[in-house]
């Protein structure tokens, strides 16, 4: 009888949770969306700000500059706007510090209007007024760049060019569907001057009937068109949604900024949810402040898993031979600093990128079999060289990075006649490399003219990509096997015996070439997106999704052929990126700064003798 334990193990604490449905709101023609868009360049007559306004039934705009964002300038400029188009019902806002002072409060009460906010961290609930501001921001730049002072006399023109075309949603123009008639804009002038024709006279009661039939008619067909908008819009944001409930007494992770950075956000809790506010809002006990209660949208919450060990039984007839235990080695995949501009969506795909080829990024050496390297020398010849005297407080560290070779299978105990001796070169870190002086070793050896890539003509294939991934092979020599013949050859001597490596070593005269050899021989199929140079490979794509397809590519070839990355020194999906020296992103190719610093650093010559 065998006992053993499962545990189900919970969600990574920092996995996205599957997103709540879009549903439709039933909208009254009084409500409005208000937001604030700002700081924009100061005018000359002093304003940065303006509060914007959008009807939500008409699609309607308004905007009025401001110089500043008090509760007192947007409660005036609020005015202004409501004795144009009316006291609506209700505001939708998000949580401004404006928008929720006591004088803007105030106006709500005495004019009898009912606020309503976004939830913390969702201004999505309000995106009818954030998607204007992007088109209004957008059109101003556009239109007074050459005069920037000025874009405030240009907000009203601006204003009405919006007004007077259909919006996409409605299928008629805000200002029809407010007055009842399509308003007579510059087009219309222009046609009328080519046309020149008489206009037709009607008296009032038939107007007023006129108008009133073309409002009914405009508010059927717009509901219309709203409703099937709706449904486009909801049908394709519920394409990857699941409907998720919460009842009281639930544990829930939420979403909540961090404590170093208010624009970074990360999962905590647990915390007990209390009661559900409505189909997509539920309150939660904050036990982190003293339990107070504070209400969060579905999206925001993820249900927490308490892990719970299960026993099982299982009866066992015989014991099979399974072959000598394997220790199996967990690690923890981090890959280079620098992916901070990537969406939500795409630093998933880097994440199940990096899950799926869990065994390629390995700080471990792996080994090919597609290659060997052959050291040929001249024949009779054997290299045989004194050992340099190692510092007494250098031998610990030439016996930790023998351990380390000899458990990675790098290097073997030799009985050879060829010795050569060891140096320890200092690294810009402060720490020592561990090297052999193959010096006396490439001189009887034979010369491998393979070519090496020329950096100019790679940097030529890569300047106009938009999405970068560079691959550090992990001790890439290491991962090519030597022949059987030339293993003798590498044999150096330390204080703590003589050793020979199992694999190519750094320094030996032909290894850049049988190096460069492999990994052209890899990423031939691949080379119209990738390139290497020696162990320095870089994937390179115009969009993300083709960006992904090629990374897989290249990763599955690397799996082929048994070699393995760095993740520490990998970078997935930049536009910008550091390769052979230089810093390509955004169709450019510059020189790092490291690299001419000592140039621009470099005093000018004073006499001339210098």
């Amino acid at each position: 009888m065998e006992v053993g334990t499962l545990v189900r193990v919970p969600d990574a604490p920092q996995a996205a949770p599957d997103q709540a449905g879009l549903y439709q709101i039933p909208v009254p023609f009084e409500r409005i969306g208000m937001d604030l868009i700002g700081p924009l360049e100061r005018s000359a007559r002093g304003h940065r700000f303006a509060l914007v306004l959008v009807d939500y039934a008409t699609r309607y705009p308004e905007a009025v500059a401001l110089r500043n964002i008090s509760a007192k300038s947007v409660a005036e400029a609020l005015f202004r706007i409501i004795s144009r188009v009316g006291i609506p019902k209700e505001i939708l806002t998000d949580q401004g510090t404006a928008f929720m002072s006591r004088t803007v409060r105030e106006l709500y009460e005495l004019l009898g209007i009912k606020s309503i906010r976004t939830s913390v961290y969702h201004p999505q609930t309000d995106g009818l007024v954030k998607r204007f501001n992007r088109t209004l921001k957008t059109m101003i730049r556009k239109f007074v760049h050459e005069d920037a002072k000025n874009w405030d006399k240009w907000l009203e023109p601006l204003l009405f060019a919006v007004r007077e075309v259909p919006q996409a949603s409605t299928g008629f123009s805000p200002f029809e569907l407010l007055y009842g008639r399509q308003p007579r804009g510059v087009l219309d002038v222009l046609r009328e001057a080519w046309e020149e024709g008489p206009s037709d006279s009607k008296n009032e009661i038939q107007y007023v009937l006129d108008l009133r039939t073309k409002l009914h008619t405009l508010g059927r067909l717009s509901m219309e068109n709203l409703l099937q908008a709706q449904d486009r819009q909801s049908r394709l944001y519920n394409r990857g949604t699941r409907l998720r409930n919460f009842a009281p007494g639930d544990k829930v992770l939420v979403l909540l900024p961090t404590s170093s950075s208010k624009l970074l956000a990360k999962w905590q809790g647990p915390f007990e949810v209390t009661r559900r506010m409505g189909d997509l809002n539920y309150e939660v006990v904050r036990t982190d402040r003293g339990g107070a209660r504070q209400i969060y949208h579905l999206n925001l919450l993820k249900k927490w898993s308490e892990v719970e060990p299960v026993m099982l039984a299982t009866a066992v007839s015989g014991e099979e031979d399974l072959g000598p235990e394997v220790g199996t080695k967990f690690q923890s995949l981090t890959l280079a600093p620098g992916g901070d501009h990537l969406s939500p969506s795409k630093l998933t795909d880097v994440a199940r990128l990096q899950t799926e080829f869990i065994d390629v990024f390995s700080p471990l050496p792996g080994r090919t079999n597609l290659i060997q390297h052959h050291i040929e020398t001249e024949p009779g010849v054997v290299v045989r060289s004194r050992p340099y005297r190692l510092p007494e407080h250098k031998k610990k560290i030439v016996q930790a990075e023998l351990e380390s070779m000899l458990e990675m299978g790098v290097i073997e105990e030799s009985h050879s006649d060829w010795a050569s001796p060891i140096v320890l070169v200092p690294k810009t870190d402060g720490s020592v490399r561990f090297c052999v002086d193959y010096r006396k070793v490439n001189a009887v050896s034979k010369f491998d003219a393979y070519p090496m890539p020329r950096v100019d003509e790679l940097l030529d294939r890569l300047g106009t990509a938009r999405f970068y991934s560079t691959l550090d092979l992990t001790k890439g020599y290491w991962q090519i096997p030597l022949s059987p013949l030339s293993k003798e050859k590498t044999a150096f001597t330390t204080p703590f015996g003589l050793h020979q490596f199992v694999t190519l070593p750094f320094g030996l005269f032909g290894a850049p070439a049988t190096f460069q050899r492999l990994m052209d021989r890899i990423l031939r199929p691949h080379a119209a997106y990738a390139a290497a140079n020696l162990d320095d490979i870089i994937i390179y794509s115009q969009d993300w999704q083709r960006h992904m397809v090629h990374l897989r590519a290249v990763l599955r070839a690397l799996r082929g052929a048994g070699l393995t990355a760095n993740p520490k020194k990998c970078a997935i999906g930049r536009v910008e990126v550091r390769y052979l020296g230089f810093h390509l992103g955004h169709g450019q190719v510059r020189p790092q700064i490291s690299k001419t610093a000592a140039v621009a650093t470099c005093p000018r010559p004073k006499t001339k003798k210098e």
